[in-house]
This record gives C-alpha cells, sequence and structure tokens, in this order.
C-alpha cells in the first residue's frame, strides 16, 4: 500500500492512524504506517511533553504526527471564563436533570473532568505546538479547518507538512489556497465532525479540485478492500480514526465503552451536536436522544456545548451509565468486533489489499482479452 505520499515521509503502507492514545499511534507507525497523536485533550503542556517522549522512545526511529483543533483566524483575549460566562443557566438545569433522571453519581471531590477539552482555544492549540515542535514529528494535521498562516509556515520552517480535513470541494480548496500541503477528504460516515457528503463521492471530487495536492480519504474505510477504492479514487492514502478504538492498545478506560463498540453495528450510530456543538457522528445514546429531542433547549454552537457538557460526559464515563455512554465513532463501528493488536488489524488490511487488487486485475486481465 505504497504511494507518492507514503514513500515521501517514509512509511511503508499510506494508511495514517488518527488516536487519542500514545500507545496506539506508536504501534501504528511500528506496523509501517504513521501514527497521528490527537492532542486537544491536552491543557497542560508538560502532558503532552510526557506522552510525546514516551512515542520517541516507542516507535523505533519511524515517522509519526500530531493532530491539533485551531480556528484559521486569531482570536485574541478570549478566556474560558468568558466562554463558561456565556452559557445559558437553562441549559445547565437540563444537563442537571438529565443526569439526575439517569441517576448518575457526581465525580469525587477534586475529581477533575477528563472531558474538559480546551485545546480548541488558541492559546491552548499555541501551547501545544510550542511543545510540538521540539519533537521529529512529519505532519501537523488541523480538524477545524487550515490552521492560521502563522502556525502553516512555522511547520514548514520546521520540515513539517500540514493537513487539514475538509468535507467539501469548496473546503478542500481553501485549504489549497492556503498553503496546506495534504488535504484530508472526510466524509459523512466518518466519526466525529463531518460534512453531508459521503466518502464515495466526496473523494474523488476533492481529488480533482486540489490536484496535484496528494488526499487521503477518510470516513467508512476499515478494511483493505476499502482501502483499494479509496486509492482508485485517487487518493495517495487513507486516514483512519475509529478502527483503532477496539485495539489492545487502546486505553478507553471503560469496559462497558469497549463492549458497546464491540456490540454496535453500521446502523447504531448518529451524527449529533451533543458533544461539541457541531456535528459529531457518534454512538447513539439516550444522551444524544435527549439533545436531539425537539422538545429539549436544543445544543450550544462550539465551543459552548463543549465546555457545557464536559462533566456531565465525564460522569457518565467514570461510572459508565450504560444507556448514556457513548463516544464519537464512524459508521465502521459494525466492523470492529473484537479486541485486537494494532498489528493484527494491520494484517488483516494488507492482506485484504493484496487480495482486492488481485480481484481487480483478474477482472481487468479479462476485459482485455
Amino acid at each position: 500500500m505504497q504511494t507518492e505520499l507514503s514513500n515521501h515521509l517514509g512509511v511503508e503502507h499510506a494508511v495514517f492512524g488518527f488516536t487519542p492514545f500514545p500507545a496506539v499511534a506508536a504501534a501504528i507507525s511500528r506496523a509501517g504506517g504513521f501514527g497521528v497523536l490527537g492532542a486537544v485533550r491536552y491543557t497542560a503542556p508538560d502532558d503532552l511533553k510526557r506522552d510525546l517522549d514516551w512515542i520517541e522512545a516507542h516507535v523505533d526511529g519511524r515517522p509519526y504526527g500530531l493532530d491539533v483543533v485551531m480556528p484559521a483566524k486569531k482570536v485574541e483575549g478570549v478566556t474560558e471564563a468568558d466562554v463558561e460566562a456565556m452559557i445559558p443557566e437553562g441549559h445547565r438545569q437540563f444537563v442537571r436533570d438529565t443526569l439526575a433522571t439517569y441517576g448518575v453519581p457526581e465525580l469525587a471531590e477534586g475529581e477533575a473532568s477528563g472531558w474538559r477539552i480546551t485545546g480548541w482555544m488558541e492559546q491552548v492549540a499555541r501551547s501545544q505546538l510550542d511543545v510540538a515542535f521540539d519533537y521529529p514529528i512529519r505532519l501537523l494535521a488541523n480538524a477545524l479547518g487550515s490552521p492560521p498562516a502563522d502556525v502553516v509556515a512555522r511547520a514548514h520552517e520546521c520540515g513539517v507538512l500540514v493537513a487539514a480535513l475538509a468535507g467539501s470541494a469548496r473546503h478542500a480548496r481553501k485549504h489549497q489556497e492556503a498553503g496546506i500541503d495534504i488535504v484530508v477528504a472526510q466524509g459523512y460516515e466518518a466519526g466525529g465532525h463531518t460534512g453531508d457528503i459521503a466518502s464515495m463521492v466526496l473523494t474523488p471530487e476533492i481529488v480533482d479540485a486540489v490536484d496535484p495536492l496528494p488526499v487521503l480519504a477518510a470516513g467508512g474505510i476499515g478494511s483493505g478492500r476499502q482501502i483499494a477504492a479509496a486509492l482508485a479514487l485517487g487518493a495517495q492514502g487513507v486516514w483512519l480514526g475509529s478502527l483503532w478504538l477496539t485495539t489492545a492498545e487502546a486505553d478507553l478506560h471503560s469496559p462497558a465503552l469497549t463492549r458497546k463498540l464491540l456490540a454496535a453495528g453500521s446502523g447504531d450510530t448518529v451524527r449529533s451536536r451533543a458533544l461539541t456543538g457541531k456535528p459529531a457522528r457518534q454512538l447513539r445514546t439516550e444522551w444524544t436522544d435527549a439533545w436531539d429531542d425537539p422538545h429539549g433547549p436544543g445544543t450550544l454552537p462550539m465551543p459552548l456545548q463543549g465546555l457545557l457538557v464536559a462533566e456531565a460526559v465525564s460522569r457518565i464515563q467514570k461510572h459508565e451509565v450504560d444507556p448514556l455512554l457513548g463516544t464519537p465513532v464512524g459508521q465502521i463501528v459494525g466492523r470492529m468486533n473484537e479486541v485486537r493488536p494494532v498489528q493484527a488489524v494491520f494484517d488483516d488490511l494488507t492482506r485484504g489489499f493484496e487480495q482486492a487488487v488481485d480481484r481487480v486485475n483478474r477482472i481487468a486481465g479479462r476485459s482485455g482479452q
């Protein structure tokens, strides 16, 4: 599974694996892919430094990257307290009432919310970059459009390629104009924030729109056959995220959540604003149903929603309240039926890819006779 882009980065397989878990990122790189660590949950630079140190010690010299979340435009002087003050009391009460309905216990005194994601705030994301550029990362990806121009310039000065996710050809062209090196075409099927266009349609549209920039296909990909299809559509690799959630190296801290992922089918996800305020595909739960109910207060825009529900989501996960327990995940969850090491997942991907290519070659050979 080699392409011009994978050869440029020095990886054996054009499989880019996004994950919040350092052990998974390192295992992906060791398996011949390109591990990308998600940084959005790191609010303390020292925590990110600790995990990048760990990755450095466990990738066996293989390349890896970092994924951040930051807006294209600078927002100066806005603090977390300023944002908190914008949250209506009615929404806070809705959260309290919903948790009470399901008997969700409080967090222990002094226990911080693990879901208090502030990485979307520019000052936090920039502190992450101050740490990251001290390491030999080869790729910086941004999940919220193109990074600010000075960040792109800084990455290029450090010899780091910059990637950005796009849900439409129009978004992809904006990335190209902003000097982005790689566009990730993220289809509707993907976990997390997505647009409205399915991967089969989106990937070739973006490939044509930004040619000759390399494109990675994302969304609904979890087998070698699907990787072969993505490359046939013009992508130079694939961007996989959900698939790694049920690997042995992942650390979800919740056996109940792992069981739900293993049992879920491709129809058990929903695109909801419940988690962040932007449409994000995740497991459908009674929590997402409550927020999507037209009789409820409705979700708040990003980043208000994320801050509003942070403690609630931590309580739900901490106490494994099954009806409310969920996580961002794509429709490929229907193929995630057992816990396996990252290497075993890669073995299946490469074997399936080879079989798909052989099948197409046989068909092409017959048609050419």
